[in-house]
Parts: structure tokens; C-alpha cells; sequence
């Protein structure tokens, strides 16, 4: 079976952010298709995924608007989930937990 692309951690956000079971698989859903979209961004998939479940705040209207906003422009979702600057990482971190 191949790797998931959504990393343990991000589902751990997801289930805490969007605690209905099926809004949950809905978003993780999403984030897979989001991540074969964005697939040749060169960035790495679990700051451009995780950017979109930051910036939706457990809102699924705000997370529809951040698969919008991806698809539009990665590098604005990266800036709308805090993850656009140069200590992504250790915001990635605090955001998620250590990998």
C-alpha cells in the first residue's frame, strides 16, 4: 500500500479541528486530491496540507475556502496558514506536535 500523504500528525489536527466523523473524512479527502493538485508546487505536501486545515480553524466554510485559495495560489494559502515564511518548520511544529 503506498504511503499515505497526510501525515499521522495532520490527522490528529484534522480529528481535533473537524471533531465529526464525517466531516473529518471529508477534509482528509479533500487534502488528498489538494495534494495531487499542488503536486508540482515542489513544496513540501504536509506544510501546503496542513496550511489549509490552520487557516480553515475548524471551520469547514473556511477550509472550502482554502482549497479555493490553494488552487488559486499555493503561496497565498501558505501565507493565510501562517506557514509562508522562513520558520515554517518550527511553526509546523508547534502547530502539530514533533513529527
Amino acid at each position: 500500500m503506498a504511503e499515505d500523504v497526510i501525515s499521522a500528525r495532520l490527522h490528529a489536527r484534522v480529528r481535533r479541528d473537524f471533531p465529526d466523523a464525517d466531516v473529518a473524512r471529508g477534509v482528509v479527502g479533500a487534502l488528498r486530491v489538494l495534494a495531487d493538485e499542488l503536486a508540482n508546487s515542489r513544496q513540501d505536501t504536509e506544510r501546503l496540507l496542513a496550511a489549509a486545515v490552520l487557516s480553515a480553524a475548524g471551520d469547514v466554510d473556511q477550509f472550502r475556502a482554502a482549497i479555493r485559495l490553494a488552487r488559486a495560489d499555493w503561496r497565498d494559502l501558505l501565507m493565510a496558514g501562517e506557514l509562508g515564511h522562513g520558520n515554517w518548520p518550527h511553526v509546523l511544529d508547534e502547530e502539530l506536535g514533533s513529527p
